[in-house]
């Protein structure tokens, strides 16, 4: 699974990665973020025995990504908003600044 955060004031968004407990071993998730290292974001197991990571991007951008377990084993995520041949790719749209499109306009 994957959540997107709205941006905070310096334009990052918090994604956050997360695998069921299904998942056995460590488990990093990769990508264009961190330039495809393995030990940058490495995943966490909670108590309910997902894993999650949370990783902060720039708005405004499409990143590839995978994730890495143990023993060298790549896969996907389901929930990647499309797949190309580097993996899960996940959009991360600009939010336009200002006030929202349906506020009243002066007369």
């Amino acid at each position: 699974m994957i959540s997107r955060s709205e941006p905070d004031k310096q334009g990052l968004v918090a994604l956050t990665f997360s695998l069921p407990g299904e998942v056995s071993g460590p488990v990093s998730v990769v990508g264009d973020f961190n330039d495809w290292d393995p030990h940058a974001h490495p995943m966490t197991v909670g108590q309910d025995g997902r894993h999650t990571v949370t990783v902060q991007v720039p708005q405004g951008l499409s990143l590839a990504f995978r994730y890495l377990r143990e023993g060298g084993i790549w896969f996907d995520d389901p929930q990647a908003d499309q797949y190309d041949e580097r993996g899960g790719i996940v959009h991360i749209p600009a939010v336009a600044s200002g006030e929202p499109a349906s506020a009243p306009q002066p007369a």
